[in-house]
């Protein structure tokens, strides 16, 4: 039996994404091929403005699954509206003969021309973890809700990533029977420590900060950007008073202010960006994660999969799109109101006076919650989405599914 031939639609190659399109190319029931829009990262190294640098991912990108770049002819290229224009896209789909398309975000002027196009031609897919915690006000709401509508018309079904993102949909009109579901996850195996190697590179380093192996440690890892808030967690942090210590590993436009805050304390640390491979090793540095983000545009927070793979409580704001569905307060970890410092350092102190049981044991609860978010468990739920869209257009261009 064939398989499904499903065209993936996305705009470069991304780390979190890679390990997914790995899981759907191993599928016996679907034949994925990924079309992306913006060809000029085919040379790999990509400016990222939030970390203020140039990247390189040091794990593969673009192994183990089929893949094309279209050329994309927009003046100004990048990830926005206007910055993705391809006119070879839609041809390209259609001379592979795909059976589906499945869309991964539609603010870009050629995905959205791919939905146009695509809709009552193919059964229609689409990805994004949207959700509405940061909702504009009056008019502005009104006005966004009315485009959204339009837009996910041409959508017969969307596939959503978590709790919040499932609200969104429904808030532009899709019904339930429209939303599938394929949790926004991380591949959790890659963070796990079987030989221990991970842990023993966490404690060099705990030596190199000298950090003694006793003290409780609090860990920001990621971008430091305003939407993160990482001030807001130093701040918090130096008002909690407790004997601990924080860790800020990043870069961003933040950095040059969190070190001029910190210098003098002892026990604030820096650290410079680090690469997906070291990653495992840098959860496990502290006993405690912080994303303290305020928004806007938190829409999940994978860094909290990937320390809660790592088998590390976490502290979340409201405002983190993941939150909702990850983290259970009491049990994995702290939940608190997003810029409110007072509560962040509550919940910080908290922490720090944790014993070490309750902090391992939070740990475990993080590790177990989060293995239920892999990426075998996404790529079952875009399979199976993708499947019941095919058959149900099957369906209905049979004689038997035409209304008389």
């Amino acid at each position: 039996m064939s398989r499904t031939r499903l065209a993936i639609i996305s705009t470069h190659p991304i780390q979190y994404y890679a390990p997914l399109f790995q899981a759907l190319a191993r599928s016996a029931a679907l034949h994925p091929r990924v079309f992306y829009t913006w060809s000029q990262t085919a040379a790999g190294p990509i400016a990222d403005p939030g970390f203020g640098r140039v990247i390189t991912w040091d794990v593969p990108l673009l192994s183990d699954y089929e893949f094309e770049f279209v050329p994309n002819l927009a003046r100004r290229p990048g990830a926005h509206f206007w910055g993705l224009h391809n006119p070879g896209l839609i041809p390209a789909i259609r001379a592979w003969q795909a059976d589906a398309v499945l869309v991964f975000g539609w603010s870009a002027e050629s995905h959205l021309r791919a939905l146009v196009h695509f809709k009552g031609r193919l059964p229609v897919l689409f990805r994004g973890d949207s959700n509405l915690l940061d909702q504009p006000r009056s008019w502005r709401k009104l006005a966004r809700r009315a485009v959204l509508t339009w837009v996910y018309t041409h959508v017969d079904v969307a596939i959503a990533v978590g709790s919040n993102n499932h609200d969104y949909y429904r808030w532009c009109g899709l019904p339930d029977e429209r939303v599938a579901f394929a949790p926004h996850a991380i591949d959790v195996q890659r963070f796990s420590d079987p030989d221990g190697a991970h842990t023993r590179r966490a404690r060099e380093w705990r030596q190199e900060l000298d950090l003694p192996e006793e003290a409780r440690v609090i860990l920001f890892a990621g971008k430091m950007q305003a939407k993160k808030d990482p001030l807001l967690l130093l701040e918090a942090f130096l008002a909690a008073g407790c004997p601990g210590h924080l860790v800020l590993a990043g870069s961003g436009e933040l950095e040059e202010a969190l070190q001029a805050r910190g210098r003098g304390h002892g026990n604030i640390h820096f650290l410079p960006f680090q690469n997906q491979l070291a990653m495992p090793a840098l959860y496990r540095l502290g006993d405690v994660f912080a994303l303290p983000s305020r928004g806007p545009g938190e829409t999940w927070g994978l860094a909290l999969n990937e320390a809660m793979a790592c088998a590390r409580a976490v502290i979340a704001s409201s405002k983190v799109g993941g939150a909702r569905d990850l983290l259970k307060p009491g049990t994995n970890g702290w939940l608190f109101q997003a810029g409110a410092g007072g509560e962040l350092t509550q919940v910080i102190r908290e922490a720090l006076q944790s014993d070490a049981g309750k902090l391992h044991a939070m740990g475990q609860a993080a590790r177990e919650e989060i293995a239920r978010w892999s990426i075998e468990a996404a790529a079952a739920g875009i399979e199976s989405a993708v499947l019941r869209a095919v058959a149900e257009r099957a369906r209905l261009r049979s004689p038997a599914g035409t209304p008389g």
